[in-house]
């Protein structure tokens, strides 16, 4: 059996690497097929990624903590466990052009320049299509990001360095020069008191992919309340026999079901936007938060418009389980189109979430409370109220297309069809 390359996986659309959080076998160890080889973090999972195929681990090309671009080799496996893991794989996996024969053995300095040079290099896509519209080698840009990157504001600073240089020629002074060393965004100096922590790195993908996210879409919000007692009356109503075929009924799928009619009449919302066009995704896949102790997940229900309420109810408790342990694949954490998110549970009235990019549209549902409201006949009941908040991108969702999906759901949900159970 030749060697087999493991590569780092894809773990969504919009991730272009992934960061080595621990390798589960050593070198020299035997691995069977599919089982778990390594842990990664990104802004989307922390997952185990299985073997591709049974042999032994020869050689580990990262280590913990590095990230590595999605689809470049980070370790070797092969059936001789006396073979070198690292005589044939230079060839594969270093891809930087060999110097010439006479060329100097390089310091260790130039070797820190290039590795910096390379983590500046991996950036936002927003970042990366600015250095491209502009011409600029972003190796060549001081980076206040995360691990050095190059943000947005660094590129912004940066492309106005000349323009402030040629207009103060005529009178030399020192402010050009202090403003290209003042920090973009304030910083706070730790004091003796207090605990730092370094982020990890599902947070620090989290916070960059979040930052991305809110220069990409032009964020606006509603807010709808929505009368959920039909759903309460008909969740308790089914429950036993659910729970008697192996699925714990839960709000989330009936919420999902409405969100599924509400995409098919307001197709906009189950879009992207692509080079100033707008994309309709053929295909509905449901995003549904996850909160977890480290971080937070985003499973996909695939095909949700295919499914019926027991069928979603499977893969919301499925997807969520194996989210908390670490065993989602890959697939299972991309594609989505449209995303479900449930600060409820831990009693938010209603939140304002930022968009999961490069969807158009996010859905936050708040907790669920019995209130006495006004009903139509001026009679005042107790009632299980919910307000659902929808954080969508204005750049090709108008207020108007919006309010209308939100007053779907509001009315799908408050007339749940018991024939949908």
């Amino acid at each position: 059996m030749a060697n087999t390359p493991v590569l780092m996986p894809q773990m969504g659309e919009s991730i272009a690497e992934g960061t080595i959080v621990t390798w589960l076998k050593a070198a020299g160890d035997w691995v069977e097929k599919d089982e778990p080889l390594f842990e990664i973090s990104t802004d989307k999972v922390d997952a185990e990624i299985p073997s591709p195929a049974s042999g032994y681990l020869l050689q580990t090309l990262f280590g913990p903590g590095e990230t590595v671009e999605v689809n470049k080799v980070v370790a070797h496996i092969g059936a001789d466990k006396s073979a070198p893991g690292g005589e044939p794989t230079p060839p594969v996996v270093d891809l930087t052009p060999a110097p010439p024969a006479d060329a100097p053995v390089a310091t260790t300095q130039a070797v820190e320049v290039s590795v910096e040079d390379l983590r500046r290099q991996r950036s936002s896509p927003l970042v990366r299509k600015m250095a491209q519209e502009h011409s600029l080698d972003i190796a060549k840009i001081s980076g206040t990001g995360i691990s050095g990157r190059v943000t947005k504001a660094d590129v912004l600073a940066y492309l106005e360095q000349p323009k402030s240089a040629a207009a103060q020629a005529p009178v030399p002074t020192a402010a050009p020069a202090a403003r290209a060393t003042t920090p973009a965004k304030f910083t706070y100096q730790p004091g003796s008191n207090d605990r730092v922590e370094p982020f990890t790195p599902m947070r620090a993908a989290i916070a960059e992919h979040m930052v991305v996210s809110r220069e990409t879409s032009v964020h606006v919000c509603t807010v709808f309340e929505v009368d959920m007692t039909t759903v309460v009356k008909l969740r308790e109503k089914h429950k036993p026999a659910y729970a008697a075929r192996g699925v714990n009924l839960t709000y989330t799928p009936f919420i999902m079901r409405a969100v599924v009619e509400g995409l098919r009449n307001h197709p906009i919302l189950n879009s992207s936007v692509v080079d100033q066009q707008v994309v309709y995704k053929n295909q509905i896949h449901l995003g549904m938060a996850v909160a977890l102790d480290w971080g937070l997940l985003v499973p996909v229900v695939k095909n949700a418009d295919e499914l019926s309420l027991l069928g979603l109810s499977r893969n919301v408790a499925d997807l969520a389980e194996r989210a908390r342990t670490k065993k989602l694949a890959p697939d299972e954490v991309q594609g989505g189109t449209f995303t479900v998110t449930n600060p409820g549970v831990f009693g938010s009235l209603f939140g304002t979430p930022i968009i999961n990019q490069p969807q158009v549209a996010i859905l936050g549902v708040g907790t669920l409370t019995k209130r006495p409201v006004v009903t139509d006949d001026d009679a005042i009941a107790i009632r299980h109220m919910m307000y659902l908040a929808l954080s969508f991108d204005h750049r090709v969702i108008d207020g108007a297309t919006a309010d209308r999906f939100m007053a779907l759901l509001k009315s799908f949900l408050q007339e749940f069809p018991e024939s949908l159970l």
